[in-house]
């Protein structure tokens, strides 16, 4: 008679896929994501093309530390192949948001460059003992606010501006404490851009006796922990309103500042069922003229909408969520192919 433990093990051998399908599901999701950007070059905005960029970085780090095993030889010309593609279309879609959006452009254009981008070599994981007690029902800050200290820290304030800069006004709105959804993730890339830019003393200057020994690792620990509250419940809730947006976004950003435990094989399998199968695209199944706020949280109180710029493509994809989900799905790639030992993985 089969013991309880036997038939247990035997599920799990049968129903967890292995590393190889793992790779082969995120690349055959990525080519979709692609092909869809060489049929939308020109039309795609700026957010959709940074994420596009984070994973042309992302393909061009597991193409180099491929293992040069038989196993992998066709996964790796796979990447190759999509790298390729990549540099064709986002040169077609940096030169028409040259002149589509020549503002913003200037602002962010250090983003545009693959080598702004840095993967994560060691991991790390959230802690839950640093979730707030309590958290804010509305966003802390604006888009033009956070935009302007970013474009501080670039140096892109102005033509041949400082960069690193950072205001007390920045600096109290990016480590406040208690903040909800969209205020985390771009307090999470606030120090993510600040750190790939070489700010290494953007916290100088700090007043608060309680935190002076407070490091850019401190607060992206925080910061990442809430994020990881905040899926664990959009999960355990069914994904209800418009979460897909914010709960990808909050993969690819903690998975970007090394918190393994984002790479979720449970998220990762409803990231894939997310994408149009013919377009490759996401998000063509809400309506991006609502904000995250006002579908989700609390529609009886007055709420600013906070999500950075959308556009909606006239097939009815979502911009700024596509370049989100491939670029999180190239982290997916990137975790699976790391030397971690498999008690660092997060396979549940």
């Amino acid at each position: 008679m089969t013991t309880p433990y036997v038939l247990l093990v035997f599920c799990l051998t049968t129903v967890l896929p292995t590393q190889q399908e793992v790779i082969d599901d995120v690349l055959t999701s990525l080519r979709k994501g692609v092909t869809f950007l060489e049929k939308q070059s020109r039309n795609i905005n700026l957010d959709g093309v940074v994420g596009y960029k984070i994973l042309h970085a992302q393909l061009a780090k597991a193409v180099q530390s491929w293992p040069r095993d038989l196993d992998s030889i066709t996964q790796r010309s796979a990447a190759a192949s999509l790298l390729k593609m990549l540099d064709n279309s986002l040169g077609q879609a940096i030169k028409s948001l040259q002149v589509t959006e020549p503002k913003y452009y200037r602002e962010f254009e250090p983003l545009m460059d693959t080598s702004f981008w840095s993967i994560p070599l060691d991991w790390t994981t959230t802690d839950p003992s640093l979730v707030y007690a309590t958290r804010r029902s509305t966003e802390c800050y604006d888009e033009q606010l956070s935009d302007k200290c970013m474009t501080l820290l670039l140096g892109t304030w102005k033509d041949n501006g400082t960069p690193c800069i950072v205001t007390k006004l920045c600096r109290d709105t990016m480590t406040r404490f208690g903040c909800p959804h969209y205020s985390l993730s771009h307090q999470v890339l606030y120090f993510m851009i600040g750190k790939m830019n070489g700010c290494s003393k953007m916290l100088k200057g700090e007043m608060r006796q309680s935190r002076v020994n407070m490091t850019v690792q401190h607060y992206q620990r925080i910061f990442c922990s809430n994020m990881m509250k905040s899926n664990q419940e959009i999960y355990k809730n069914g994904f209800t309103g418009q979460t897909h947006d914010i709960f990808i976004e909050n993969i690819l950003l903690c998975g970007l500042a090394g918190f393994s435990d984002f790479y979720n094989l449970d998220w990762l399998e409803h990231i894939l069922l997310w994408q149009d199968p013919e377009d490759g695209c996401f998000g063509k199944e809400y309506d991006f003229s609502l904000g995250f706020l006002e579908e989700h949280i609390a529609p009886q109180q007055p709420h600013r909408r906070v999500k950075r710029r959308e556009k909606t493509l006239r097939d009815g994809c979502s911009s700024h969520m596509t370049g989100v989900a491939v670029s999180a799905l190239g982290g997916y790639l990137n975790f699976y192919l790391s030397e971690q030992d498999i008690t660092k993985r997060p396979l549940t």
